[in-house]
């Protein structure tokens, strides 16, 4: 880890972190007020993937709608009308909408195989905006003057790197920039993640392992055919699956590369002082772990 102990984290002159963890449990909620403090840069994934490596197509699909409207259509072909996604930090949906549910047509599903291929578009894009922070982080003090850095990844972190392997290209490159902080959620956590997920299940990302075993053992449990399975049904099966194959992952990472701080620390923060005081417990509490093992 590049800060070891609660003093060195306490008088960096320049402070990095990334954040990661289940999505709903506050990393984009501290990113923003850190942001709002004034001295920190915040670094959205998400928000690059929508606008750098995943805005064309995003723009190409919500524009193969409009050419079914003749109407859009020919203002289209005539240049009359221009059609882009408004994404932004608070509002994700275009890259949501653009990953979409596998199933029933009728009911918005997509092909499988055109589910499987926009999955494997995502797991290409965040990488590559992962592998921007470095960039981002020396733009960010050179550009704009920030001292301070906080990036703000997806959930499927843990999907694209191997938390077993202690040289890990992503994880290194990471964790050689950036103090690697898990946004830990507890039982109670996961179970109003799952309530609040069936009452609107929204696309996820998945390693292509994972998904095609989530989808075989679906249609196997179910026995309907592809064109049958409910979109919504699918994800709201998958997402507890998602949940429990997630978390060693995310543990593994920490106890590697990081630090594990349980979410309700880092719920009620009101400023970044107090951030920083949340950060040099853990770190102290790391360290003192580490002295009683050795």
């Amino acid at each position: 880890m590049i800060h070891l102990s609660a003093s060195d984290w306490l008088s960096a002159p320049r402070k990095r972190v990334l954040f990661f963890g289940m999505s709903g449990l506050g990393k984009t909620h501290v990113s923003t007020l850190l942001r709002r403090s004034g001295d920190w840069f915040h670094y959205s994934i998400d928000y690059r993937i929508g606008t750098r490596h995943m805005g064309e197509l995003i723009a190409d699909n919500a524009k193969r709608e409009a050419m079914k409207v003749p109407f859009l259509r020919e203002l289209l072909l005539s240049d009359s009308i221009y059609i882009g996604s408004n994404i932004s930090f608070d509002n994700l949906a275009p890259v949501s909408a653009y990953l979409g549910k596998p199933g029933n047509p009728d009911k918005g599903g997509l092909p499988f195989d055109t589910y499987r291929q926009r999955q494997e578009q995502f797991r290409r894009a965040e990488i590559a905006a992962l592998e921007d922070t470095p960039w981002f982080i020396d733009r960010a003090e050179a550009l704009y003057g920030y001292p301070h850095f906080v990036c703000d990844t997806g959930g499927s972190i843990c999907e694209w790197v191997d938390p077993d392997d202690p040289d890990d290209p992503l994880m290194a490159l990471l964790s050689k920039q950036m103090l690697m902080i898990w946004i830990e959620g507890s039982d109670a956590h996961t179970a109003e993640l799952v309530r609040r997920f069936d009452r609107a299940p929204k696309p996820m990302a998945y390693s292509p392992a994972f998904l095609m075993r989530a989808w075989r053992d679906y249609l196997s449990e179910t026995g309907l055919r592809e064109a049958r399975v409910d979109p919504d049904a699918f994800i709201r099966w998958t997402y507890g699956r998602a949940l429990a194959h997630r978390q060693p992952r995310y543990a593994k990472m920490a106890e590697r590369w990081g630090l594990a701080i349980p979410a309700e620390a880092l719920a009620d923060l009101a400023s970044a002082d107090e951030f920083d005081a949340v950060v040099a417990e853990a770190l102290d509490a790391r360290l003192g772990k580490s002295r009683r093992e050795a």
